[in-house]
């Protein structure tokens, strides 16, 4: 492929392949897009581009990651570009076989014809979302970025120098129960999904299985409790994978007070009940302490990571081992147990790297959540 001079000096790739994609949890709701850049004759990955754009549609999301793209394309001194989406409507209007009929997109589309100037030749051609998966990796990544704030937008592990690949965990709090409608302590019962709980399941299964990382291959392990299990196994029905249990992530064993609500505990055992707000290392009566389960969901937390090292894995639990698979990733003390909300359903992303970092990346999303 001939190559001539770039704005640096350098030499510049004639013609790329520019896979762009954008999405939008909510359809309007929190979107992202994601852009890359390759050089057509030899496949080499020149540039990537990836933000968060607040809420938006899909198909703005979908136009902004066209617009990034060939930004970068511009920026690299590209002649060609070979547009390859899997967005049909942007794809049929950039081509000017559709009309640009919304009044929200009709800006998007203006400025993207305004780029297209830029260069020698540009083609567009639509793509199955099955062939643009790093595109879609990327904005989903942004989206999850922009879901947990600034935080995460400068990575940890970057600053930390954390070295190989991370084992990273997408925990997945089980669907609302009646005992959770009641705020009751809920440990080792089995109170199953009411039907709000059942949609909320579905809801974060169509979630895990829009990501580009999870797939029939990707391994989903849930605590033993049925509301759990039932929660994991939409999980599997919408990725095509299966379910493994790992004893490890039950929920705290609460005891004498396992269906009480807190005042009904506090009434019960005064004492006993303000030791056990004070201090981690206390049980509940015929419980298990926080600092117990702690120690449990370590161990199991290394059995995972020695399985499905450098993987992502989708653990399905409660809140106390979510919590302290998050204190461990963030290094924190057990405070953060009573600190930390964790709502019904909620997607939480840890990673583990073999050199010992980690990295929280997303705590207590609900973007999925069904609105009735």
């Amino acid at each position: 492929m001939r190559r001539g001079p770039g704005p640096d000096g350098g030499v510049r790739p004639v013609k790329v392949v520019l896979e762009a994609d954008g999405g939008s949890r909510g359809n309007p709701g929190p979107a992202g897009y994601g852009a890359v850049i390759r050089d057509a004759a030899t496949g080499e990955l020149l540039a990537e581009r990836s933000s968060g754009i607040g809420v938006a549609t899909n198909n703005v999301a979908e136009y902004s990651g066209l617009l990034a793209g060939l930004r970068a394309a511009a920026e690299l001194g590209a002649d060609e570009v070979q547009v390859r989406m899997d967005s049909k409507l942007v794809v049929e209007q950039m081509s000017g076989r559709w009309q640009v009929k919304h009044p929200a997109l009709q800006p998007f589309a203006a400025e993207a014809r305004t780029l297209v100037k830029e260069f020698a030749r540009v083609t567009f051609d639509w793509i199955p979302r099955e062939r643009n998966k790093e595109a879609d990796r990327l904005a989903n990544e942004a989206m999850d970025d922009q879901a947990a704030g600034p935080a995460r937008k400068s990575t940890p592990a970057r600053w930390t120098g954390a070295q190989g690949s991370p084992t990273r965990i997408l925990l997945l709090r089980h669907g609302q129960t009646p005992l959770s409608v009641e705020r009751r302590y809920s440990g080792r019962g089995e109170p199953p999904l009411t039907p709000l709980g059942e949609k909320q399941a579905l809801a974060a299964a169509a979630r895990l299985a829009a990501m580009s990382t999870v797939d029939a291959t990707t391994p989903i392990i849930s605590s033993p409790l049925g509301r759990a299990r039932q929660t994991a196994r939409a999980v599997a029905d919408a990725t095509g994978g299966s379910v493994d249990v790992h004893n490890g992530l039950t929920e705290t064993d609460f005891g004498a007070w396992e269906g009480l609500t807190f005042a009904e505990a506090a009434a019960r055992d005064p004492e006993l009940h303000s030791r056990w707000l004070a201090d981690t290392s206390v049980p509940p009566p015929g419980g298990e302490s926080f600092d117990e389960v702690h120690r449990r969901v370590r161990k199991t937390r290394d059995e995972l990571v020695a399985t499905h090292g450098g993987k992502t894995i989708v653990v399905v639990s409660h809140v106390t081992p979510i919590k302290s698979l998050l204190r461990m990733g963030l290094d924190a003390g057990p405070a953060l147990l009573f600190r930390l909300h964790l709502d019904l359903a909620s997607l939480s992303i840890v990673e583990f790297y073999p050199d010992g970092n980690a990295s929280v990346r997303l705590v207590n999303d609900i973007s999925h959540h069904p609105t009735a």
